[in-house]
């Protein structure tokens, strides 16, 4: 596509706009944004530049089918966890995790272990749903605090909220996910 026009729209907007016509060029525009980054992505963990493309697709594929179904306010973020985790999960499938990822995890012959494996990423699949779930501030600072690696100060200027909002913000967004996957998992 490559079309100049909508440089200067941010991510938010393009989604809010998906939203509200589910017109899937605007899912286009903000895949195109991120496509070197996630081809940087599957590189990183794939090694190859065939599969990294290969990942790349199914996950754009992905996205286009997740965003169908919830709302996502963070697109970056969310985008490069789904890359990431599609990754780790051809890696395991295919029974190559590398050593900086596997040394600390149980081995694939261990039915226990990958049946722990399989409850993480359940949980992950939770967490990233009970985020949306938070307030638009909540999620925001819990957001760039846990997945962006943002200080407070970094996130206060950023976002504009006094220090004592940032830490406000957080400490009740961690309490409410904690609630809201402790509900979730008594109800699964």
């Amino acid at each position: 596509m490559n079309d100049n026009r909508f440089q200067h729209i941010a991510d938010g907007t393009l989604l809010e706009n998906f939203y509200k016509d589910r017109n899937n060029k605007w899912l286009g525009i903000l895949l195109e944004r991120y496509t070197l980054l996630l081809f940087g992505v599957c590189m990183k963990y794939l090694k190859d530049e065939d599969e990294a493309k290969d990942a790349t697709q199914q996950v754009f594929l992905k996205a286009i089918t997740e965003l169908q179904k919830y709302k996502v306010e963070y697109f970056k973020s969310w985008l490069y966890m789904v890359a990431k985790n599609h990754c780790l999960m051809q890696l395991r499938n295919a029974g190559k995790i590398p050593v900086s990822i596997s040394e600390n995890m149980p081995l694939a012959s261990d039915e226990p272990a990958v049946e722990q494996m399989i409850e993480k990423e359940k949980t992950y699949n939770r967490l990233q749903e009970a985020l949306t779930q938070l307030s638009k501030e909540q999620q925001q600072c819990v957001t760039l605090f846990y997945l962006e690696k943002k200080s407070y100060h970094q996130i206060a200027d950023e976002t504009g909220f006094s220090l004592m909002q940032v830490k406000s913000f957080i400490q009740n967004g961690k309490r409410n996910l904690k609630l809201m996957l402790e509900g979730n998992s008594t109800r699964k």
